[in-house]
Parts: C-alpha cells; sequence; structure tokens
C-alpha cells in the first residue's frame, strides 16, 4: 500500500533561512531572538510534500535542487514542527536522515506571508488526514454491526389488498354499470335529468274525428237493458232510424254530421 501511493507538493517557496539553535535548557519554548539572525547557516529553497498521512519538510538547494535535510512530520502541532514564542516568521524542526539520527535546527523566512503559507499548508493536511481516519472509522464499525435481513424467509408470503381501493376523497369506488353487448356504460351524471322527446302535436284530421261522447242522459221511458242492446247491437243496426225516444246517440249523430269535412291544411311540419 505504500508503494502504490503517491507524493504531492504541498507548498514551495524559494527563500528559506536554516540556523543552528543551541539546546534547549529549560521547558519554555524556543526563542529567535537567541539565535544569530543575521548570519544564517545554510539558505536555499523549502517544499512542504506529503505521501499518504505523512507530511515532510524538504530543505534543497536553489539552483540544483540537491537534497540538505528533510523532516517528517506525523502530527501538527507537534514536536516535529514548532514555532519560537517572539515571532510568527521562524519555526524549529527536526530532522532526520536515513540512519535514524534528528536533530533540531530553525528555519526562517523573511516575508511574513512565506510563514503564513507554511503553516496553513501543514493545518490543512493534517485536517484532512483527521477526516479520513474518522470516515474510515465510521465504516469499520459499519462492518462490524449486524446487518439487517429485508429478505423473505422459505415459505413466507405477503397478501396485497387492492380491492378496497378508495377515492381521494375518501369515499369506495363507484362501480360501472354493464350495458348490452358487454360494453360498461357511464351511471348517469348526479342531479342530471333525462330529456323527454317532445310529443308531436296531432293533425287537424285527427281532432274532427276525434269528439267526445255525450254523456247517457237517463229517461224514464229507457231501462238499464234497452241501453246495453243498444251497446251490443252490430253496426249496420246503429245506421237505421230509431225513434226519438229510444235513441240515445241521435245527438251524437247529428252533432258529427253537422260538422262539414275540412280538408287538412297545409302546415310546415313534416310527418315522419
Amino acid at each position: 500500500a505504500a508503494e502504490l501511493e503517491y507524493e504531492s507538493v504541498l507548498c514551495v517557496k524559494p527563500d528559506v533561512n536554516v540556523y543552528r539553535i543551541p539546546p534547549r535548557t529549560s521547558n519554555r519554548g524556543y526563542r529567535a531572538s537567541d539565535w544569530k539572525l543575521d548570519h544564517p547557516d545554510w539558505t536555499g529553497r523549502l517544499r512542504v510534500t506529503s505521501k499518504g498521512k505523512t507530511a515532510y519538510v524538504k530543505l534543497e538547494d536553489k539552483v540544483s535542487g540537491e537534497l540538505f535535510a528533510q523532516a517528517p512530520i506525523d502530527q501538527y502541532p507537534g514536536i516535529a514542527v514548532e514555532t519560537v514564542t517572539d515571532s510568527s516568521r521562524y519555526f524549529v524542526i527536526r530532522i532526520q536522515d536515513g540512519t535514524g539520527r534528528s536533530a533540531f535546527i530553525g528555519i526562517g523566512f523573511t516575508d511574513r506571508g512565506d510563514a503564513f503559507d507554511f503553516n496553513v499548508s501543514l493545518q490543512d493536511h493534517f485536517k484532512w488526514v483527521k477526516q479520513e481516519t474518522e470516515i474510515s472509522k465510521e465504516s469499520q464499525e459499519a462492518d462490524t454491526r449486524p446487518k439487517l435481513d429485508l429478505g423473505f424467509k422459505e415459505g413466507q408470503t405477503i397478501k396485497l389488498n387492492i380491492g378496497n381501493m378508495t377515492t381521494k376523497k375518501g369515499g369506495a369506488a363507484k362501480p360501472r354499470v354493464s350495458g348490452s353487448g358487454g360494453l360498461s356504460l357511464l351511471p348517469p351524471p348526479p342531479g342530471g335529468k333525462i330529456a323527454v322527446p317532445p310529443i308531436p302535436p296531432p293533425s287537424s284530421t285527427a281532432i274532427a274525428n276525434h269528439v267526445t261522447p255525450p254523456p247517457v242522459l237517463k229517461s224514464s221511458n229507457a231501462s238499464s237493458a234497452d241501453i246495453l242492446l243498444d251497446l251490443d247491437a252490430p253496426a249496420s243496426t246503429s245506421k237505421a232510424p230509431a225513434p226519438a225516444t229510444t235513441d240515445l246517440w241521435g245527438d251524437f249523430s247529428t252533432a258529427s254530421s253537422a260538422v262539414p269535412n275540412q280538408a287538412p291544411q297545409q302546415s310546415n311540419w313534416v310527418q315522419f
């Protein structure tokens, strides 16, 4: 895994001064005023790189790029990089060689902005390392937790009741009325009225031939049996003249004969 990691450059500063510092005599921090700031022991270029979770402060030659010293940093702030108590442009770093030997030296920047960039590049890197550590820890905890099994067991079934679906208003769905031919007919709209086809007006001929028979008058000379005999008589006998006292339909015949035969008037109605 270490071989697959690549090295990335976090910060590059072309001018940096290196100082030999006296050993620390107490627990108090380093002071840049104790160094010979006007006479640096070495001057070159500083590069801050990262490989995996480890950052490296590399001091290189300005022209050839040859490595002068290197300080691996696994924590910031920490013992590998410390700030001085009397200035923000100077730091104390712990350099190491391949044999395991280490030493503390002082570095300083002429421009205060270069010192700020150096400090921020280290802070951003280790902030990213902290986030990656938390994410990997959460993923490991999730893997160790028992997983929820939502699959069906053998022989387990579920039942869906879709037939009792309700409408949006909460009422039950209205059934469709099945008409002839297997077609589904919708019920009439609520409150609607079925239109009745209009009845055509009767013709004038039908009006002329339709005469309401007069009421039967009671006579002292005619009995109820005579009335029944007159109703049951055939049509041929009804046309014969009868006495005025016994002919109950005389007035009706007179009234119908008095009405002249009127020719049917032409109208704009079309008969079907």
